[in-house]
């Protein structure tokens, strides 16, 4: 990552610049997008949806504008976000003042003031994405409980900047938020992903957290039991919204639902008995400050609370408060605090996370962050070349970023000769993420309603699908699903860059992610009905869109337009239409017959699946040789000292215990079979508590 802030401004700038060019996009479009991603993945906002609209005066001057919203009134939080893009296309970093800072919230405060007023919608234009957006907040004004503005800019915000409190528009809690350059920087470069949580129970709550120390000394673990009161869990809950879930808990809530229904009812009819009926929360937090008081031990700071189990607890807990006004006098929750080094906590506050949730409903596909899929699928990414596209001759790779910002770490350090080579290897335009990754897949299994409500929503329900199909067959995942998912990505990129040419589109513009998504899922539909697949082998190969069928996909896209940006009268907002089953019912009923030069890019279903089987096989045989080449890495010592743990435990079965002894010999070199079984094996002493680091030295 890049060291200073001018560096960093540079390629942020050179990644915007980059995303227009490869998706079509206006620049200041795919500097709202890139900015998003980073604010979505941070927790700061769970949704942004695009949604420019402005109003001039006579001379000139914007009157009222946003660009972007997120949130949904309706959920547990009852948080609507509006933001405000200042793109500046200077190369060079420009400050941001002051006065930059309340023009551009006044703008934003305007735009609420008048999209409660019927008077203005009525003078809008239906199809415009002002009027969506006006109609959504005065159709929801009574579940809105506050509105966030942001303020999302590339220049530097002044030093002297003081902030602004919080304030009441239309009757409304209104908080300001500015997100500079500066501080996108130091978001990014923390390696964190997030910004610190600092939480101080005195000052911030007027009262300590009573607790007991759950450790003992000098075992490098430190944990604390607490009853947390409900009223103040609430509060803590209201000031740092969903930053205080754990990623993957963040997506599960959101692709739920963040309410219970049952927590809720004990919250409302039976609260005395709501500590016996509910099983708390597992928390980790960085750093926790305590002071001892009348031999009571109290926890008086905690930096950066992560809420890995009791996620909806603490959700439902704060919509009792704020939606049904529920008295919290009464509400206790247990709480299970473990203190992380900062250094590990990007690795173990997820293990904690799944351990704590492996008896809920939340499965392996919902830790999907740490799944073994995203290992394949980054191993494919480094070593698979691409073929050369028309008209060059030099093979590429395309980069599966398994954590976001791992490609720009991967050439943060590099010389310039290297980095030119890296840029060469990995160009910036074949990289993906595992939520594009989702975006691409989730299109192709029809269900671009999922993919119109955004990276975290759709990232969720593709994790418990791969998850399934992981866990049944995870030989399916191999090279010809990772060429598949690049020829995807292929065509989603393309679509989108040949409906920015269209003149329909430029005519009327707007909403085109959504037409992406049901354009793909309308091809989809289409193939199917003839029981056949597309042949995405041949679009790896060639590396592009063929001409027959961009040409199609541009003629579906004109023909369901109004199926998907002409909601009718129940839904007047076009973004949340889109995301709702019954617009891809309409889109659906759609009539349309693909033309016959699209013929030659259909395989039958039997001709795919003899692929497949193939390309199974493989993995498999991929599967045994990496095996094979742990076990020996790992070396006898290793596997003796194995042996030695799995027999004290009585751990393991007969045939296992005969293995371990075959590789704790030296010179021994099982087959490809017996190196799975010893690796699966491994696994299993480690999750009961074989350390392998300790045996290896």
């Amino acid at each position: 990552m890049a060291d200073t802030i001018e560096e960093f401004h540079e390629d942020f700038f050179n990644e915007v610049r980059a995303h227009a060019d490869a998706a079509g996009r206006f620049l200041e479009t795919a500097f709202l997008e890139q900015y998003g991603e980073w604010l979505i993945d941070a927790g700061e906002i769970a949704t942004l949806d695009i949604s420019q609209y402005a109003t001039r005066t006579a001379a000139g001057a914007v009157r009222d504008r946003v660009d972007a919203y997120g949130g949904d009134p309706n959920d547990a939080e009852g948080v609507l976000s509006l933001a405000i893009s200042d793109f500046n296309q200077d190369p060079a970093i420009a400050p941001l003042s002051q006065r930059d800072v309340a023009s551009a919230f006044k703008k934003l405060e305007q735009f609420l003031t008048k999209a409660l007023e019927p008077g203005f919608r009525e003078q809008l234009e239906e199809s415009s994405p002002g009027y969506g957006l006006a109609e959504l907040i005065s159709a929801r004004k009574l579940g809105i409980n506050r509105v966030r503005l942001f303020l999302i800019s590339n220049r530097n915000l002044a030093a002297s900047f003081k902030g602004i409190e919080a304030s009441i528009t239309a009757g409304i809690p209104v908080t300001y938020n500015v997100w500079d350059v500066g501080r996108l920087h130091r978001l990014v470069s923390s390696g964190r992903g997030k910004e610190d949580i600092q939480i101080d129970f005195e000052e911030q709550f007027g009262e300590l957290l009573p607790c007991l120390p759950a450790h003992v000394g000098g075992d490098g673990y430190e944990a604390y039991l607490s009853v947390v009161p409900g009223q103040l869990l609430s509060r803590i809950y209201d000031q740092w919204g969903a930053r205080l879930l754990e990623q993957n808990v963040r997506s599960f809530l959101q692709a739920r639902g963040g309410v219970n229904k049952g927590i809720r009812n004990t919250i409302l009819n039976d609260p005395s008995m709501f500590f016996a009926y509910n099983n708390g929360v597992t928390a980790t937090a960085e750093e926790v400050e305590t002071v001892i008081e009348n031999g009571t031990t109290y926890i008086r700071r905690l930096t950066n609370l992560q809420i890995v189990n009791g996620g909806q607890t603490t959700a439902s807990i704060f919509s009792a408060s704020k939606k049904d006004k529920a008295d919290l006098s009464r509400i206790f929750v247990q709480m299970k605090l473990s203190v992380v080094d900062p250094a590990r906590a990007t690795e173990v506050v997820p293990k904690i996370s799944e351990f704590a949730n492996s008896q809920n409903r939340v499965n392996a596909a919902d830790f999907f962050a740490n799944h073994p899929f995203h290992i394949r699928m980054e191993e494919f990414s480094r070593r698979i070349w691409a073929p050369a596209a028309d008209g060059s001759f030099r093979q590429t790779k395309w980069f599966y970023e398994r954590a976001r910002g791992s490609y720009a770490d991967a050439r943060a350090y590099l010389t310039v000769a290297q980095r030119k080579r890296f840029d060469e290897e990995f160009p910036k335009v074949q990289s993906f993420a595992k939520t594009d990754l989702a975006k691409f897949e989730m299109a192709w299994e029809e269900c671009p309603f999922l993919v119109s409500k955004g990276a975290q929503h759709t990232f969720a329900e593709y994790a418990r699908l791969m998850g399934k199909r992981w866990e049944k067959d995870s030989d399916s995942v191999n090279e010809f699903y990772f060429r598949s998912v690049v020829a995807k990505a292929i065509v989603f990129r393309g679509l989108e860059r040949n409906i920015s040419e269209q003149q329909w589109y430029k005519d009327e513009g707007g909403y085109r992610a959504q037409l992406v998504a049901y354009t793909i899922a309308k091809l989809d539909q289409l193939i199917k009905a003839r029981e056949c697949v597309l042949d995405f082998d041949a679009i790896w190969k060639a590396q592009a869109i063929p001409v027959e069928l961009a040409r199609t996909m541009l003629d579906i896209a004109a023909t369901i337009r109004s199926a998907v940006t002409q909601p009718g009268s129940t839904v007047a907002n076009v973004t949340e239409w889109a995301k709702k089953q019954a617009c891809w019912a309409r889109v659906q009923d759609v009539a349309f017959a693909l033309p016959e030069d699209i013929e030659g890019l259909l395989l039958d279903r039997h001709a795919k699946r003899a692929v497949a089987k193939d390309a199974k096989k493989a993995q498999k045989m991929d599967n045994g040789i990496e095996a094979q080449a742990r076990v020996l890495q790992l070396g006898p010592a290793l596997w003796k000292s194995a042996a030695l743990f799995a027999a004290k435990h009585k751990l393991l079965s007969l045939s296992d215990h005969s293995l371990l002894a075959v590789a704790g010999k030296p010179g021994s070199f099982p087959n490809e079979k017996q190196s799975l079984r010893l690796v699966a094996a491994l696994g299993e002493l480690e999750e009961r508590g074989f350390q392998k680091e300790q045996a290896i030295s």
